[in-house]
């Protein structure tokens, strides 16, 4: 039986919650799912410029892992652009340094209850319109199917 899945740090939740191509019908499209970690892992190499040790330390994984996990994202995100699929960021065993929500209305981050402000674009303002992000909730794509053990007596 395999180990269970250490969480992986994240500094924050991505600012979108995924992508679409451009010039196709939304309900036509399949979505992929990119987990947070595999985000993370683009985020810190790609954008940030960081080494593969430096990035393994900030996500509280080993180098080796951290090559999987990226390796992983590349796949998803070439995928989506060959053949035209959506992709979602969420879920994954990751830990964010503190607890973060979306608003239901406008989809503004929000870091923490005590940060929750009024936005320009949103009628009402209560603690309702706020979606917890740091859920332990895995993807449908990610969901491994339950088997029933059952015996079959010969007749």
């Amino acid at each position: 039986m395999p180990r269970p899945k250490q969480d992986r740090k994240i500094s924050n939740p991505p600012l979108m919650q995924g992508f679409k191509p451009y010039g196709i019908l939304h309900n036509t499209l399949s979505p992929l799912s990119l987990l947070f970690d595999e985000y993370e892992s683009v985020r810190l190499l790609d954008y940030e410029g960081m080494t593969q040790e430096q990035a393994a330390v900030k996500m509280n994984v080993s180098r080796p892992t951290l090559t999987r996990i990226y390796e992983k994202a590349r796949k998803t995100i070439a995928t989506a652009f060959v053949e035209g699929k959506i992709i979602l960021i969420e879920g994954g065993n990751v830990e964010f340094g503190q607890q973060w929500f979306r608003c239901k209305r406008c989809y503004k981050l929000v870091g923490g209850l005590e940060n929750h402000v009024r936005c320009k674009n949103c009628p009402s303002f209560c603690k309702d319109e706020l979606t917890p992000i740091n859920k332990e909730e895995i993807p449908e794509s990610e969901k491994k199917p339950e088997f029933i053990e059952t015996t079959i007596y010969p007749e």
